[in-house]
């Protein structure tokens, strides 16, 4: 089995709350003997656009391959503004033409996969990402199980607190061990469904 994680952080280079706390949940992953590969969106040129592909120096082509290889798929996401950050939104947008491929009568590609969510701020937010991102995962038939989210809400990981990724780790450690545990148990579950005739 096989899970991808898209790491949708504005932070190009140092610690990254989010990116810590995907690195946290992999662990879990890989314990279940589960091959998981982060994928740091902002580190790629991915163009804006509806389309799978959009033509010269665009990364998202070779991205979307190993999105339909993953079996579960996971979207890693900083709060801003009570919102996904801006990398998510443009994967989201990157899909589309899939979801078009849906609205005209054909079978997802993305069907049989499981979807869960990570998120990290300092404030509330979390819900109506989950919201947002859950509703994508329905309409574009990726199933998207109870209990498959994972939120750290923590006023060390505000804007400019200098945390180390040791105290990050303890934290998520300490206090989110069970969450993320069950959360691995629900995707395994939930990836590979036998579909409907």
């Amino acid at each position: 089995m096989k899970a991808l994680i898209l790491l949708g952080t504005l932070k190009k280079t140092g610690l990254s709350n989010t990116e810590t706390l995907s690195e946290f949940f992999a662990e879990h992953l890989k314990k279940q003997n589960i091959a998981c590969k982060i994928i740091k969106l902002v580190a790629y040129n991915i163009l804006p656009g509806t389309y799978s592909d959009m033509g010269k120096d665009d990364d998202w082509p070779k991205i979307l391959e190993q999105i339909l290889a993953a079996d579960i798929l996971i979207f890693a996401t900083p709060i801003w503004w009570n919102n996904q950050s801006s990398e998510i939104q443009r994967v989201i947008e990157r899909l589309d033409e899939l979801h078009d491929e849906i609205l005209a009568g054909k079978k997802s590609k993305l069907e049989g996969k499981a979807g869960g969510i990570i998120i990290t701020g300092d404030s509330d937010g979390a819900q109506h990402i989950i919201a947002n991102i859950s509703n994508f995962y329905n309409a574009i038939g990726i199933n998207f199980p109870a209990y498959a989210t994972l939120s750290v809400l923590w006023e060390k990981q505000a804007k400019g607190v200098k945390t180390s990724r040791e105290e990050l780790m303890e934290k998520y450690r300490k206090d989110y061990e069970k969450t993320a545990e069950t959360m691995v148990k629900q995707l395994m579950q939930f990836a590979g469904l036998p579909k409907p005739e």
